[in-house]
Order: structure tokens, then sequence, then C-alpha cells
């Protein structure tokens, strides 16, 4: 791989990112425009090209799966002596390497997995009663303050001025924040934040320290900018050290964890804090239609606020495909079902499970989705429920895939003896038990099959040192080894089955076909998003759940929650609905009066039930993508006589009846007056010329009957 083999593909925009010259770099990279690829691109392009070394740079993100995700490309770009960790994971390094120097020998104190077990003891501690919700309500309170830099005396004042809604009064929580560091003293413990603040402190107050870090990293990436806090900012600008070899890429249209602490304030203001910066605009979209890439346009084009000065305009780049789906449902029972039910006819048209994710702005929406999807017999995953390599069956399946190693002959070809090993746990491949549960963890096994496979079908070349490379090892060895750094990185394979997932758990994927579903206000925007700020993210966590399908796109809410029920408006950020959705009200509209809600009858599809929006739906009576069911005999029969009616009234045919009018006719096959009547576009003028006609055809009558006959009353 040469520096220009890494031009190759890329386009205008991509190649001005990836050829910058050093110093600050800022990308501003719109949903699927592209943006892994120019970071690593860049990257590879400057190491290859002899402008930096590779291993002299740092790139950073916030996932493990993303920092694994650049990892790998970054190997098949020949730059796989990058450092690509995230956040935490780096820190957590540096910590450990200098922790003798820094700790004067003394060994470095563990770190806590969870604070929620010492949060609840901090409570009692100071006598606030918090049960288990109440404990992980504090505990994401305190994260927010050590990750935005806050002081527990300095708490009330710095919660009130972000607008916080803390789950106790603010100076209880300032008291069990203090209580909480206090024990953690006393225990020898630390907590993620700790060990950005230990890392940030070692470069800070130790010279050498410093020194060391900053001779290995000169060159520094990071993904995902837009999600940066006021901790993790200080670390960066600590490793930095005032140099200015700095790139960044982000969407502050992706801005969706402010609750956490993250700000988009850094990418917003980079070209201000470093003069001179190039700055990059991706807004080609190579992985959505461009039907789906204008309704994302389309919600966040409405967006207010700071982050809205860096809205981009997305230029779809793949051939048109569908329009989204909008549907409006009686109840979210209803609505659960419609959606499991388009969800079987796509596996059954051959997209794969995998590639279609339902969306929820909250897991408490995931049981209506998991029970619609088990009655209709389609697989699914909770995505975020539970890690995938924390799963009993999963680590029942890695001890017996260890002890396979010692048992299974060398020679065994790697698929086949993980099947082996797996079928000692009682697993049979080609045999999925029914029943929800049983076929989950059959499914996550099938995974680690699916992994093996995919192992052993890319033998890549890894880097030997400067004499040259080595075939990678597909051994059954190798592939557990492979196994436990996933699993140490929470890199999880992904599992054959239709994707539940929320909002949040959903940036940074992508799927063939999306179900963004319970879009009503109080759902999305959530009833406790009282502020601008906080509506205006919510707006973008739809933008979000949008710009996550490449093909087929739905949105739906249910009127009501169940039946009975309260009726509730549709979510105000979507377009469609500003020209007037179920019965006229309009999307985002504060008030609706009693006239315009009821100035349009409601319409819904005669076979999934949905509220019908498209005036083509609304004639037809059903849904454009429900099966239709056309009399063809009846359709033909009443072409002939349009055409007829149309030759002796000298009139164009569809000034009688239109296509889609014929088509409806067809379908409904109306038989009186009402009926008639109730295809849109159909008064009573035309009642009265063609009724009797039309009556008579769906009845079986001939045309060439109606020839002689005048049926206008």
């Amino acid at each position: 791989m040469t520096a220009e083999h890494v031009l190759a593909g890329l386009d205008e925009d991509q190649r001005r990112a990836v050829v910058a010259p050093a110093g600050p770099v800022c990308i501003l990279a719109g949903a699927g425009t592209g943006k892994t690829r120019a970071i690593t691109h860049r990257i590879a392009y400057r190491s290859l090209s002899g402008e930096i070394s590779a291993r002299h740079i740092l790139a950073v993100t916030f996932t493990a799966r993303a920092a694994g995700e650049m990892r790998a490309r970054l190997t098949s770009l020949g730059a796989g002596a990058v450092q690509t960790r995230t956040f935490h994971a780096a820190a957590l390094r540096q910590v450990r390497f200098f922790a003798p120097r820094l700790l004067d020998g003394r060994a470095m104190p563990e770190l806590l997995e969870s604070k929620a077990r010492l949060v609840a003891l901090a409570a009692a501690r100071v006598n606030v009663r918090a049960d288990r919700t109440g404990a992980r309500d504090l505990a994401g309170e305190i994260e927010w303050a050590k990750s935005s830099l806050v002081e527990p005396g300095e708490y009330a004042v710095a919660a009130a001025k972000a607008q916080r809604e803390p789950p106790f009064d603010p100076a209880k929580v300032a008291e069990v924040f203090g209580a909480y560091e206090s024990l953690k003293r006393g225990q020898g413990v630390i907590d993620f934040e700790d060990m950005l603040r230990a890392a940030v402190w070692g470069i800070e107050e130790h010279a050498d320290v410093a020194e060391q870090i900053r001779a290995q990293y000169r060159h520094f990436v990071v993904d995902e900018y837009q999600d940066v806090n006021p901790l993790q900012q200080r670390l960066l600008e600590a490793w930095l050290g005032g140099r200015e070899d700095l790139t960044v890429v982000g969407d502050a249209s992706q801005t969706i964890y402010s609750f956490t602490g993250a700000t988009s304030s850094y990418l917003i203001d980079f070209p201000r804090h470093r003069p001179g910066a190039v700055v990059v605009r991706l807004v080609r979209d190579y992985r959505s239609t461009p039907q789906v890439v204008g309704l994302a346009n389309a919600v966040i084009k409405q967006a207010r606020g700071n982050e809205a000065r860096l809205r981009l305009e997305l230029v779809g780049q793949r051939p048109a495909g569908a329009e989204p789906e909008l549907k409006i449902f009686p109840d979210e029972v209803a609505e659960a079902t419609a959606v499991a039910r388009r969800c079987r006819e796509l596996l059954g048209a051959g997209t794969p499970a995998s590639e279609i994710a339902v969306l929820f702005r909250t897991n408490a929406q995931s049981e209506s989705y998991e029970k619609a999807l088990a009655e209709a017999e389609v697989p699914y995953v909770v995505r975020g429920a539970e890690r995938f390599f924390e799963r009993a069956e999963v680590r029942q399946a890695m001890v017996a895939l260890r002890s396979a190693v010692r048992s299974l002959p060398g020679e065994t070809p790697l698929v086949e003896a993980v099947v082996e090993a797996l079928s000692a746990t009682g697993w049979r491949r080609d045999q999925p038990p029914p029943g929800g549960h049983a076929r989950e963890q059959w499914e996550a096994l099938a995974a680690l099959v699916t992994l093996a496979e995919e192992y052993a079908a890319s033998p890549v070349l890894e880097p030997l040192g400067e004499a040259g490379a080595v075939q990678r090892d597909i051994s059954l060895a190798a592939f557990c080894a492979e196994l436990v750094r996933r699993a140490e990185q929470q890199h999880a394979p992904t599992l054959a089955g239709v994707t539940l997932a929320s909002l949040h758990s959903a940036k940074g994927l992508e799927w063939d076909a999306v179900f963004v579903v319970g879009l009503s206000d109080g759902t999305l925007p959530t009833m406790y998003a009282k502020t601008p700020e906080q509506l205006e993210e919510e707006r973008r966590l739809l933008y979000v759940g949008v710009t996550r399908a490449r093909q087929t796109l739905w949105l739906s809410y249910g009127q009501m929650r169940a039946s009975g029920g309260r009726a509730r408006r549709p979510c105000r950020f979507l377009p469609q609905l500003e020209r007037g959705g179920s019965g006229g009200e309009r999307a985002g509209a504060g008030t609706t009066s009693r006239k315009s809600v009821t100035r349009r009858p409601v319409s819904s599809c005669r076979v999934c039930g949905a509220t019908l929006l498209a005036g083509a739906d609304r004639k037809l009576g059903r849904c454009s993508t429900c099966p239709s069911d056309l009399d063809e005999d009846l359709y033909e029969r009443l072409r002939t006589w349009r055409a007829r009616t149309a030759a002796e009234q000298s009139v164009p045919a569809y000034v009688v009846f239109t296509d889609a009018t014929l088509v409806a006719l067809a379908e409904r096959r109306p038989s009186s007056p009402p009926e008639l009547l109730a295809i849109a576009g159909i008064g009573p003028r035309k009642l009265g010329q063609y009724g009797g006609a039309v009556f008579a055809l769906v009845a079986g009558a001939d045309p060439d009957d109606l020839a002689e006959k005048n049926w206008e009353n």
C-alpha cells in the first residue's frame, strides 16, 4: 500500500480532509458521509508518505466498537501500528504504566466497575433514602459533575446553571457526592472519572511523565468530537501540551449526550480557539437513499440553537429508493403488531434479520415489540440489555472452546472445531429451539460460529518487524485468544435477529431497514424535555434515528397508549405532518382548533389499521405497501366503460375517473352510495353521474350492456 493508493476512491471533500497539512484540522462530517474513511485514510496517508510515524499517532474515540473498527481499517491500509483507543482505555494504560512513579511504589487502586453500590452507602451515610433506582440516578449526577470538572461543594450552583433536574434536592446530592468521594478514598478505589483525572494530573504535575507521553504521542485524532466532555477535553489538552497537530471529526447535529456532560461547544468553537484551522465539510451521503436523506434534511432544517450553526445539508449519492413510510395507528399494540408483520414481510423478501432495526426513545418501549415479534415468530435481539460476552451461555461456550484446544486434533479446521466444541454444551447448529429465551441463547452461540467463519475466511497478513509479514494463525487456540481480546474490548459480533434498540444506543450503527416507532409528543420529545436546548436535543435524536436507514424507513406512532386511552399528538419534528396529519393536526403547533381537527375525517387502512395520510392511500383505503385485493376482471370492465363514457362526453378519461380511482373501485367494490362516497375524490356529483353504472359493473354487468343507458339522475 502506498500513499497514492490511499487517495484512490475518495471524493473531492474526503480528499481535501486526507491531504490537509499538519496542524489543526476540523472535519464536519454528516451522517453517512464517510467520516471513518476520511480520518483513517488521513492517518494512513500521512504515515505512508513519511510525513509522520505511525507509532507517534494516538487516535481516540468513544466506544470500543468504534476503536476496533478504526483499528481494522488502519491495519488494512498498512498503518496497523497506530494506537486507537477510547479515552478511558488510553488513560488507563498510561496511569497503569506510570503508577509506580506517581504513587511512590504503591499499588494502583482498584477500579470500580459501577458506582451504584458505593453511592447507596454514601446516601445512607448522609441520611438520604435511595432505593436501587435512586442510587443509579445519584450515580449519574455524580458522573456528570465529575465529567464537568465540578467538585461536591460546587454541585448545587453548577446543577442550577446547567438546568439539571437531580433526583433529590441539589444540596442533598452534593452531600451524597462528598460522602461518596470520602468512602472511595477510605476503601482505596477509584472510578472511571478518577482515572481520567489521574492521567491529567500525571501530565500536568509531573514534567517527566509529560515529556515521556508527549515524546510518544505527537499527532492526535479525535472521533465524534461533539461528544467530548470537559474532563476529556482537559486530558486532550494535556496530551497536546500546546502543540497543534490535531484532527477532529464530528457532527453537531448528532449531539445527543448532553445529559452526561458531553458538549458540542469544543467542535463548534474549534476554528475560534485554533486560528488557522482547516475546516472541511463532508456532505455527500453514501449510506441512505435520496428519499431518506431528504427526510433527514427536513427534520434538521428547523433546528435552532448553537448546534444549528454547523448544520449540514446532506446530498444523497445512492440510487433512488422508496419514500419513507409514515404510519399512525389506533394504539401502541396495533403499532407493534404492524411493525412485526412488516418485519416478517421483509425477512420473506430476503432482507437479513440483522439488517432490520426497531428504534425507540426509551428502553421501556421495548416490551411491546419483543412480544409482537415473538408472536410473529420473528427473531430479535435487544441491544444494550446485556453485553454479549457477559452472557452465561457465551461464557460457558468460551470455556468449552478452551477445553477443545486441548482435546481436538490440532489439524481440525477452525469452524468444524468450534461447532464440535459448542455441541458439547448441547448446542445444535441446525436445530434452533422454540421459545424466545432459548432461541436467543442459540443465536448467541450461532454468532460465535459466524465469527469463526469470518475469522477463518480472512487470514490478514500481520507485520513482523522490519523483516516482512506473517500469515495470521487461524487455529482454534488463536481464535480463543481473539475472543478474549474482543471480550476485553466489548467488540461483540452481530446476532442474527431484528435489532431492538433505543435511539441513543443506535448511534454509530446502520441497517437496511429501520423502524422509528413511538413518535408521539411526550415520548419524542420526551415529556421531560422542557427547555429549548433539551427540545433541540430531542430533535437531533430523531435525526440520528432517521439517518440509520440505508433503504427502507418507517416512522409511526399510536394515537393512544392503549385502547380507550387519552389521545396523543404526533411528534412535532415530523415534517410530513406539517401539512396536516391525522384529523388535520399540525406537527409542532401549540394549539389546534376543534374546527381544524374535524375538518377531514380520519381514514384508516382496511388491512393494517394505520391512519392514512397520503391522498392516494386514502383513495385506495389502504397503505401503498399493504397487499392489494384488486378484482382484475372488474378493473378491466371499469376501464372499458370509462373509455366509452369519456368518448361520449368528449372529455379526457381522467375527468370521468382517474386511474387511482379505478384501482380503488376494483379493490373496494362499492355496492351502495355511502360506500362509493367513502372513496376519496368521489362526491355527490360523480355519485349522481356515474353511481348507477359503477354499481352495475360491480354487480357483474358487461360494459356493452351499459352503452345505451343514461345513469345520470
